[in-house]
């Protein structure tokens, strides 16, 4: 009788194991062999539903402050993205560092190893998470200061900063998850969990602000971004804990090699540079705004950080396709493939184009209904939007370049090249010419800054595009010749 327990185990241990085969094949073969346009847009859509919901949540967090007609509130709301992006930065690195890494392991089918890289990463982001949470909490004050909080706008930053730090273990986590998802191929998990989280964040922003529910003020909308991230992140272990994806994640899988941590930063320094120099940027902007706009420094902010929400909602429709076209790109690379490679590039490159021209001919005509949609009362808040988010629009139709390069060279594990590009938008023109600028025609040099780092950045990605094309073509040549010969 125990001898036939232990055959009926070990039957249902090989049926296991063989119905995992199949799933792993099965995703391969997706990857590998689905038309590439439709494969991209399969994995963008999810990705982009989910990034636009989450722009729109960061939008909304700011409506609603607007709401309580208090400009400094909402200028606090605008300095603590600061502080967002910088957690945002963490999770990004370890999550996209281990994701392009994943993605191309498991193009070459070394599951085991990807699984170990996985469960590696999240440690390590929850780690990391921890410290951002203490050594933030311990210095809230000094912090919102250093993020460029003005006198006035202080009390609020503080208030709602403190309830974020609380939640960076979460989001550090919820961002490496969300990137390992995708890196294989499972976007529509990722929608689900960004996309919920940010909807009940929608749903709780006016229950926790106002007087209505329990009118917690600006502290409230922090405590509603903190609550969603808790669901969210929860939502996106689900796929992982019932065993939905290549991935798995166990003990025995950390890794004890100090190498693969420094791996993982390595390929995801590309994103630390973009998401850290955005934050950097971002205290940047919101302290030369103080010093040019002089009396309406707290509009100036206020104004500045409304056109950053709002272009991050634009910037996410290019910004979801590319992160559809990565795990195509980091798949069929690692297995080999490479017209589809070059395919892939291509109809990402020309779709996002064609999406960021349109957004910015629109974003042109319509910026004066739009920014005072998020304040009829502070006129010079409205006009310093309006002229900084008609500034950013004309410099749209060249954002594809630069990001399309960044993201391909990450996702091929070239760091060096796609750290110097990731550093360009908003750091190596960007900061010089925040800098300078403004010293020379005011407010207006605070305004057009980011456009004119934009068009810079793409002047310098073009070479970079050109020769990955090159390279594409003889191996798809040598391949051919190959082929040929046998």
């Amino acid at each position: 009788m125990i001898y036939n327990v232990k055959i009926f185990d070990r039957q249902k241990v090989t049926q296991k194991m063989q119905s995992e085969n199949e799933r792993k094949l099965l995703q391969y073969k997706k990857m590998t062999e689905t038309p590439v346009p439709k494969l991209v847009l399969k994995l963008a859509v999810p990705t982009t539903i989910s990034m636009v919901i989450s722009s729109i949540y960061n939008m909304a967090d700011t409506y609603f402050v607007a709401c309580l007609d208090d400009t400094s509130a909402t200028a606090a709301v605008s300095v603590v993205f600061a502080l967002m992006a910088i957690i945002q930065a963490v999770g990004f690195t370890i999550g996209m560092g281990a994701g392009s890494w994943i993605s191309r392991l498991l193009g070459e089918q070394k599951n085991e190893k990807a699984s170990s890289v996985g469960t590696s990463a999240v440690v390590f982001g929850i780690s990391f998470g921890l410290l951002i949470m203490i050594f933030g909490r311990i210095f809230v004050g000094p912090l919102m200061l250093l993020l460029g909080a003005t006198d006035t706008i202080l009390p609020h930053a503080v208030s709602y900063g403190q309830y974020i730090l609380f939640a960076a273990p979460v989001m550090v986590l919820s961002f490496t998850l969300n990137n390992i998802l995708r890196a294989e191929g499972k976007a529509t998990f990722s929608m689900i969990g960004i996309g919920l989280g940010g909807l009940l964040n929608m749903a709780l922003d006016p229950i926790f602000i106002f007087d209505f529910g329990l009118g917690l003020g600006v502290s409230g909308a922090a405590i509603a971004t903190a609550i969603s991230q808790c669901v969210s992140c929860t939502l996106l272990l689900c796929p992982f804990i019932f065993g939905k994806t290549s991935v798995k994640f166990s003990i025995k899988s950390i890794s004890g090699n100090i190498r693969d941590y420094l791996d993982v930063v390595r390929f995801g320094l590309p994103s630390f540079c973009r998401q850290g120099l955005s934050s950097f940027s971002s205290v940047l902007l919101s302290r030369s705004a103080k010093t040019f706009a002089g009396i309406y420094a707290d509009p100036a902010i206020a104004g500045m950080g409304v056109v950053s929400r709002v272009f991050m909602f634009v910037f996410s429709l290019c910004l979801g396709l590319g992160q559809g076209y990565q795990p195509v790109l980091g798949f069929n690379y690692g297995a080999k493939k490479y017209e589809r490679v070059k395919k892939a590039f291509n109809f990402t490159f020309i779709a996002s184009t064609v999406m960021f021209t349109v957004a910015a001919v629109a974003g042109f005509v319509f910026a004066p209904s739009l920014m005072r949609f998020f304040s009829e009362n502070d006129e010079k808040m409205v006009e310093v939007a309006i002229s900084a988010f008609r500034a950013q629009c004309v410099s749209m139709p060249f954002i594809p370049v630069g990001v399309m390069c960044n993201m391909t060279f990450q996702s091929l594990g070239r760091s060096t090249v796609a750290t110097f590009l990731s550093s360009l938008r908003q750091g190596l023109f960007y900061i010089p010419i925040m800098l300078i600028l403004p010293h020379y025609i005011g407010l207006l040099g605070v305004e057009y800054t980011q456009a004119i780092s934009d068009i810079l950045t793409c002047a310098v990605s073009v070479p970079f595009a050109v020769l990955f094309l090159r390279e594409i073509n003889r191996n798809i040549a040598t391949q051919a010749t190959g082929r040929e010969k046998e």
